[in-house]
């Protein structure tokens, strides 16, 4: 990246203001030793969820509410998130930040558990919206899922997906990176659906269900 590009990510990362309520929200991150997503990834989850008019979404991986809030903003008045973690501490600060942000607590189900374990009882094509931010280990058995929960036109969003620049790198060849660029390619050779990269944090995976 040119030292001019270099300035202009680092613009478009730091530009959107955030409020009382989400940096409350990222303190609880820290607290628990959670890595919240950055103010360029907030942004763009609210534009995304906006955008696609979603009524239902679901979270994979809760952390402390940051994203939840951010995709929150985004969904309509009468949208339920469905948020999944297995740390009940985790999804207590997340209510917590769902609260503070005055959201009503019937437009939000979290649910404490594996992932793995919950996204199956989920029904098929009765979401607009799956946003991915957990262990990346897992991460093909989610899009499946996700695929699977997506109703026509809806969105898919995996955070995280080019790894702190290591997807871009041939020689890095460890086994979440690796992980990640698979992902990658069988999202774009699925004609199911239409994908784009965008270097929005460290990578946002988007794409959208025929």
């Amino acid at each position: 990246m040119s030292a001019d590009k270099s300035t202009s990510w680092s613009y478009a990362e730091d530009l959107p203001a955030e409020d009382d309520v989400l940096m409350r929200a990222r303190e609880r991150s820290f607290e628990l030793g959670v890595t919240p997503i950055g103010r360029g990834v907030g942004a763009a989850l609210t534009v995304l969820a906006a955008a696609s008019k979603a009524q239902t979404a679901v979270e994979i991986g809760t952390g402390a509410g940051v994203s939840g809030v951010c995709l929150l903003r985004g969904l309509g008045p009468q949208a339920v998130l469905t948020t999944i973690d297995v740390d009940v501490e985790h999804l207590r600060a997340a209510r917590e930040a769902f609260l503070e942000s005055g959201s009503p607590a019937n437009r939000t189900r979290t649910i404490s558990g594996r992932a793995g374990d919950v996204l199956p009882r989920l029904t098929d094509a009765a979401y607009d919206l799956v946003f991915i931010d957990a262990d990346k280990p897992s991460l093909p058995g989610y899009v499946d899922q996700a695929i699977r929960l997506l109703k026509s036109s809806g969105i898919l969003i995996i955070n995280d997906a080019l790894d702190k620049d290591r997807v871009a790198n041939p020689a890095a060849r460890d086994a979440s990176t690796t992980v990640l660029r698979q992902v990658g390619r069988s999202i774009r050779d699925d004609d199911r659906l239409a994908s784009a990269m965008l270097p929005t944090g460290d990578g946002l995976l988007v794409a959208v269900k025929k």
